[in-house]
């Protein structure tokens, strides 16, 4: 298959009207981001609609890293049309785009670019994001006189943002607090790490990193291996925040996160809960989980990342080498995109269900619960009813 495969290099070459990019991952993977000017048409859904593609361009399919795109490549030369697929896909389109940058004069280029980021900001989403992340902060009691944040950043786009409106606020100089801006590598392969920390150069971020062997650890759990990563990601957080002098890490989990985590609760868990704006650590005495992003819809996350023509990671540990192949992304995946998609057919006939979810959880009227738990104990409503 060497005369399908093609780099992203050898295509800078070519006329862009002679070709067209054809993105073939799930939803869930292209709502990270995806080639500009690409089409998405999933993999599964490729044989239905290939009719979409128009006959006088050159379809160059791409996946994640290029494992599964060469084969669909090949049987749609079967169909007539003059096909390709991206050696290293999606990712190998990152790296090579962002060794396209670097030629040009990095450090001139790098500066001008974190101003326009951070005058995206300070402007054009001002009002979506800085403000309710400050509205966060101020309502929940999340930053406090003298605190030292841990900004725990994974690479992908909630934590870098969260990272830029930290330095931001921190600006205002209101009172003082600190801030370390940390990154756990927990078994990236080279190039994501590479990935991670060309960002924060792009954005001036002077991130911290320290290693652990997670990934090792849990490579070969076949139940909820995910689940026991972000644990097992959270703990060693806490920790080397700890040591640093930290007596917070930020985590940059979204105001879609939360609703999500709602309906999971109800549909999947048989319970009423929801993803706290902030949390005492019950393992690292001294230690809270702060989330500042909490106010933030996803939607405008994306605006601000595509405004930027930023590129992020989405998820760089060895399972979704294997997901982007396989397409099995796991059981909490696999129910979030399927929440994800409930919220949006509801939203369709009712326009304020998400923020009708998320206040659900403000107005929970025990005078009509039947249970409730209250520090691990369970209470009913017999027990005060007849009072």
């Amino acid at each position: 298959m060497d005369d399908i495969e093609v780099t992203y290099q050898e295509i800078l070459r070519w006329e862009k009207e002679d070709f067209l990019f054809v993105d073939i991952r799930d939803q869930a993977s292209v709502e990270y981001g995806k080639i500009p000017g690409a089409v998405h048409i999933p993999l599964e859904e490729l044989s239905e609609r290939v009719s979409e593609l128009p006959k006088g361009k050159k379809p160059v399919l791409y996946c994640m890293k290029g494992l599964n795109s060469g084969k669909p490549a090949l049987w749609l030369r079967e169909q007539g049309y003059s096909s390709y697929h991206l050696k290293g896909g999606y990712f190998g389109y990152l790296v090579s785009a962002f060794e396209e940058e670097e030629k040009e004069d990095a450090g001139e280029k790098r500066k001008e670019k974190n101003k326009q980021i951070e005058k995206s900001i300070q402007k054009t989403f001002h009002k979506k994001l800085f403000s309710p992340f400050a509205k966060a902060i101020n309502r929940y009691e999340l930053v406090k006189p003298g605190d030292r944040i841990a900004v725990c950043m994974s690479g992908g786009k909630d934590s870098m943002l969260m990272a830029k409106l930290f330095q931001e606020i921190k600006r205002h100089d209101k009172f003082p607090f600190e801030l370390v801006f940390l990154v756990m590598d927990p078994g990236y392969a080279p190039e994501n790490r590479k990935r991670i920390e060309d960002n924060a150069k792009l954005m001036d971020i002077p991130i911290t990193v320290f290693e652990s062997n997670i990934f090792d650890a849990v490579y070969e759990i076949e139940k909820s291996p995910c689940y026991l990563c972000a644990r097992m990601r959270r703990g060693y957080l806490y920790s080397h925040a700890k040591e640093l002098g930290c007596n917070k890490i930020a985590l940059g989990h979204h105001y879609d996160d939360v609703i999500e985590t709602i309906l999971m609760g109800m549909l999947y868990g048989g319970q009423v809960q929801t993803m706290m704006p902030k949390l005492h650590s019950t393992n690292f005495e001294g230690m809270e989980l702060i989330r500042p992003l909490y106010l933030i819809r996803e939607e405008d996350i994306k605006r601000w990342r595509d405004a930027n023509d930023l590129h992020f990671l989405q998820c760089a540990c060895r399972f979704t080498d294997t997901c982007s192949v396989s397409g099995d992304h796991g059981e909490d995946h696999s129910k979030r995109l399927e929440i994800k998609k409930l919220i949006a057919e509801l939203k369709k006939k009712n326009p304020f269900v998400e923020s009708n979810i998320f206040k659900s959880v403000e107005n929970v009227n025990l005078s009509t619960v039947i249970a409730y738990k209250k520090d691990g104990v369970k209470h009913e409503f017999l027990e005060e009813y007849e009072d």
